[in-house]
């Protein structure tokens, strides 16, 4: 009990200490991203002002899994004020993890479509108009004879909500980055996570069947009409997992491991600074000290050349992003220029690893002749 109480307060005091902030980020480095988000029903929305916050993927240290945040209806904490979705991204060889907040605009959350108005960019669910919240119908599940603020607009991004990937960047992940909108939300005067919601994703972090490795991206309670409501009829179940979900058999934290496992694959990261470090192959043993150390050191020289390719690349890509950004690019520009450097750090990394296979090559000990035997004799 005592434990349970401790570590409440500690986390009471991580929210406090984030939500100083722009917005919170939390730095977990597993080496395997979080599942596709589920597929499931929105819940009747339970009354006048309450704001859809769907469902996410979170971490437990504890547990060393990702589990299920269900999806839930919850009353704005101030008038005018909307909900960014928390989300994961790749960056610096890691998972990082974006918490949510209240601001009266919606800011980046990766591009991840979690749908019912959350298509990626900005929030079509709904809008503020004269101190009260207007539901659009075309895309949330609102009872008229209980909420009489509601409108129909038809949301063209809905047909977007192809693919149902959960993080940002990486192999695999969202391709996408804030728009200058977006970015000016970031900065905006924002409030965190309400109690309710910190008290709801709480109980699904101590709900066992929300574990991924339990529920493999299918959680029995995928979504709720309140915080904290995991039981009874307004209890909404997955239909379906987003995506199949085999973890690996060595989950949990790696934090000295490389994102690709350091198996020298070609990694799928977009830029210089996200590739794990080159590993340094052990001299090979010939026998010859001086040739051992000759080894070692063109080892150390092309080391230092690939680091000083590597910052180029990186500052060559980030001058492409400051143009795009001052010419105010369209969307579509943006995800060409990020596919090019995809290319790059792709073409880089294969490279720099040939250069590897070849130095070892290079100084490996030489192949001695086998003897052949004395003439005369019987082979």
């Amino acid at each position: 009990m005592h434990t349970r109480l401790v570590r409440a307060v500690l986390f009471a005091c991580v929210v406090l200490v984030m939500s100083s902030a722009s917005f919170g980020q939390l730095r977990v480095s597993v080496s395997f991203g979080p599942p596709a988000l589920p597929v499931y029903e929105q819940p009747l929305c339970p009354g006048d002002g309450y704001i859809w916050t769907p469902g996410y993927w979170a971490w437990s240290d504890d547990d060393d899994d990702y589990y299920w945040v269900p999806g839930t209806w919850v009353l704005a904490p101030e008038v005018g004020f909307l909900w960014t979705p928390p989300y994961w991204a790749w960056a610096d060889g890691a998972f990082v993890f974006y918490d949510g907040y209240w601001g009266p605009h919606v800011g980046f959350y990766g591009g991840i479509s979690y749908g019912f108005g959350y298509f990626g960019e900005g929030f079509e669910g709904g809008r503020w108009d004269n101190g009260h919240f207007f539901y659009n119908r075309s895309v949330t599940n609102v009872n008229v004879t209980v909420v009489h603020n509601v409108y129909n607009t038809t949301v063209v991004n809905e047909t977007r909500n192809v693919t149902r990937v959960s993080y940002n960047g990486g192999n695999g992940g969202i391709n996408r980055r804030p728009t200058p909108q977006e970015e000016s939300a970031m900065h905006e005067r924002h409030v965190p996570p309400a109690a309710p919601q910190v008290q709801h994703m709480q109980a699904a972090r101590g709900n066992r069947e929300l574990r991924a490795s339990a529920n493999h991206g299918k959680p029995p309670v995928a979504a709720t009409a309140r915080p904290g409501a995991f039981s009874g009829r307004e209890v909404v179940h997955a239909r379906e997992a987003g995506a199949p979900y085999n973890p690996p058999a060595n989950r949990g934290r790696a934090e000295s491991r490389p994102a690709n496992g350091g198996g020298g694959r070609p990694s799928t990261a977009y830029h210089p600074k996200e590739l794990p470090p080159m590993e340094r192959r052990a001299a090979p043993n010939t026998g010859s000290p001086k040739r051992d150390q000759k080894y070692q050191q063109e080892q150390q020289k092309l080391q230092q050349r690939q680091d000083q390719e590597r910052q180029k690349l990186q500052q060559q890509q980030e001058r492409d992003h400051h143009r795009l950004e001052q010419r105010h690019a369209s969307e579509p520009t943006k995800q060409q220029t990020e596919q090019r450097h995809q290319q790059q750090t792709q073409q880089l990394q294969q490279r720099h690893e040939q250069q590897q296979q070849k130095l070892q090559q290079r100084q490996a000990p030489p192949s001695r002749p086998e003897s052949k035997p004395p003439k005369g004799r019987p082979q």
